[in-house]
């Protein structure tokens, strides 16, 4: 009766323009008891997946293999975790990991650590830091009314990171402001992009993660329980874009996601009451 009444309201809010499918999510494998709160997730043209925590974890990245067993650890140098909650790749397989997790809205130093691909075999990578603040926001906090700052994903393309924040607005919004900067160390103006209207229900709406296929055709937006999938759209713009909704049938806490190839996604949740700590794999064709 819950997922009945939500698609009702989804479909009066978005004058019936989107549809809802179910995706069968498999599970590839459980992570390690040391890995129970992965936030992001990225793989490489190679196929191998890279996977951080979040806030009151170690700086740390590690490489897992398909079925959630981790191959390396690697402590990041020049690198705090206050808040890790997404993860990026070029396709020159430099990483960016982005430190921008900001639940209260009050952060003034938020920051993605640019790890070059010529690090990611030291025990230690070396990361150079792009901060970055929203020119839009101008108190810390800001009313609730306005609580449009956190971030939980972002992704690359085309010499820019595209950032999609985390909408914790009372009453809520279902807003998602979409923001880029440059892929290169220094201080930046976020440039604002837009915003996207995804659904009024928070418990589904608001971002957790995000990531762009290898092609570029396809953008996905991760939240509570659903998937955004975003096509035909123009960048820098993307807020024109035609969306799909994916329910996954899923009650865990998925926060990450990849795209694997142009038809697969990976998805990762939290532990949370002996749930979860999964990695899984979603199927889009």
């Amino acid at each position: 009766m819950i997922r009945i009444s939500f698609i009702l309201v989804f479909c009066v809010l978005q004058a019936c323009a989107q549809k809802t499918y179910y995706g069968q999510l498999d599970v590839l494998g459980k992570f390690p008891s040391r890995l129970s709160e992965v936030s992001g997730l990225e793989t490489n043209v190679h196929g191998d997946i890279w996977v951080v925590q979040d806030s009151g974890n170690k700086d740390e990245i590690h490489k897992v293999n398909t079925t959630a067993q981790v191959l390396e650890t690697y402590k990041i140098d020049h690198a705090k975790n206050k808040d890790w909650e997404d993860l990026a790749m070029d396709s020159q397989g430099n990483l960016y990991i982005g430190d921008f997790g900001n639940n209260t809205n009050e952060r003034k130093d938020l920051t993605i650590y640019k790890v070059s691909h010529t690090e990611l075999d030291k025990k230690e990578p070396n990361a150079k830091k792009i901060r970055f603040n929203y020119p839009e926001q101008k108190r810390f906090p800001p009313k609730k009314n306005n609580l449009l700052f956190d971030t939980e994903g972002f992704f690359h393309w085309q010499g820019f990171l595209y950032i999609f924040t985390k909408n914790r607005t009372r009453p809520y919004t279902g807003k998602t402001l979409v923001y880029r900067v440059p892929d290169t160390e220094g201080d930046y103006d976020a440039e604002f992009l837009g915003s996207l209207f995804l659904c009024k229900d928070q418990d589904h709406c608001s971002v957790t993660g995000a990531d762009i296929s290898p092609d570029g055709k396809s953008i996905a937006l991760l939240t509570y329980g659903f998937v955004f999938l975003l096509t035909d759209f123009d960048f820098p713009d993307v807020s024109k874009a035609q969306s799909k909704v994916i329910d996954l049938n899923s009650d865990t806490q998925i926060e990450s996601i990849g795209f694997l190839d142009n038809g697969t996604l990976l998805l990762a949740d939290e532990e949370k009451k002996k749930t979860g700590r999964n990695l899984y794999r979603l199927r889009l064709n």
